[in-house]
């Protein structure tokens, strides 16, 4: 892996990592074009350069994290979070599985970009504006909803915990910012665990590819996060699903025609 590639992946992972199109989608795209989702490093590099989107996050919302009064915040993450960690971990064999499985992503994320041409209908009259005001099940509900992107890849975590947020009563902007603060201990959890697993990997060369990546995972990501909320607001998911359902036939026109697609 060079650091093209590298800068490629990472600014794939900033842009697709928080918008409801599925970063796994375009990581198996890319990484297959360019040959090299074969390497062991690249899927521990896909997989790190998540602190940098993670980082992202942390410093628009710094005010949230910082604050000392933010006891409450912080137990609402830790109940939102505790579904995907169980079930990831109990269905750990079976989401590696899929993640071999390039027409299985290919489907959910075409299923899951019809669902997003109509979600906008769906919601109606929100009654939660921030943050604040949601309550303790009602995050773990949100949660819950974080497990159906975990146990399926090409979901999108993003678009399962904004769309379970909008089901709870919260706004578009609650939902999306809800789903930014989820994704911090969530990734936190998953990037820890494959680094442990894989930090052999990380020769002196590695490490310097991996730390350029998340620099620009980081830039790209905090362009996405502020242009996102404005965008989803005024426009909703319709161009989204549009977006999700090219992806997904671009995948299997590729597997069709005999690409070999590894899935990271």
């Amino acid at each position: 892996m060079n650091y093209l590639q590298a800068l490629i992946l990472a600014i794939i992972e900033g842009l697709t990592e928080f918008l409801p199109v599925s970063s796994t989608g375009h990581m198996v795209i890319a990484s297959s074009i360019m040959g090299i989702a074969q390497d062991d490093f690249v899927k521990l590099f896909t997989i790190a350069i998540q602190l940098g989107a993670i980082l992202a996050v942390v410093v628009i919302y710094w005010k949230k994290f910082i604050n000392l009064n933010s006891f409450a915040f912080y137990v609402k993450l830790a109940i939102a979070v505790i579904p995907a960690l169980f079930f990831g971990y109990l269905l750990n064999d079976f989401i590696d599985s899929k993640l071999g499985s390039p027409i299985f992503i290919a489907v959910v994320l075409l299923l899951g970009g019809i669902i997003l041409l109509f979600i906008d209908k769906v919601f109606k009259n929100p009654s939660i504006e921030e943050e604040s005001k949601i309550t303790n099940a009602t995050a773990f509900k949100i949660g819950l909803y974080q497990v159906l992107a975990v146990c399926f890849p090409g979901l999108s975590r993003s678009a399962a915990t904004i769309i379970g947020g909008m089901q709870q009563k919260l706004t578009k902007s609650a939902a999306a910012e809800f789903s930014f603060f989820l994704a911090v201990p969530t990734m936190v959890a998953a990037t820890g665990y494959k680094l442990l697993k894989g930090y052999k990997l990380l020769n002196a060369e590695n490490i310097k590819i991996l730390l350029f990546g998340n620099v620009i995972a980081f830039v790209v990501a905090i362009i996405a996060i502020k242009s996102f909320i404005s965008f989803l607001t005024k426009h909703g998911f319709r161009v989204f699903g549009w977006y999700r359902i090219i992806v997904a036939l671009l995948i299997l026109g590729l597997y069709f025609a005999g690409v070999e697609l590894t899935i990271l």
